[in-house]
């Protein structure tokens, strides 16, 4: 993803930024999951994916890493 759009993009829910990783959007703080459909980021609170401890903290650990 672009970075120049990676950074005005922001959390629907928590207006905070959000980590590109594993080929979508995710929110560290709320733990949510936005999907990126043919590079169009899909941001609606009702779309996002709560994801648990273990996923949370790989896309951290991957986020980390990138």
């Amino acid at each position: 993803m672009d970075a120049q759009l990676l950074a005005i993009l922001v959390c629907p829910a928590d207006r905070g930024p959000l980590l590109h990783v594993d080929g979508r959007l995710y929110n560290p703080r709320l733990r949510r999951s936005y999907r990126i459909d043919d590079g169009i980021p899909v941001l609606l609170v009702d779309e996002a994916v709560t994801v648990d401890d273990d996923e949370h903290q790989r896309l951290v650990a991957a986020a980390g890493s990138a």
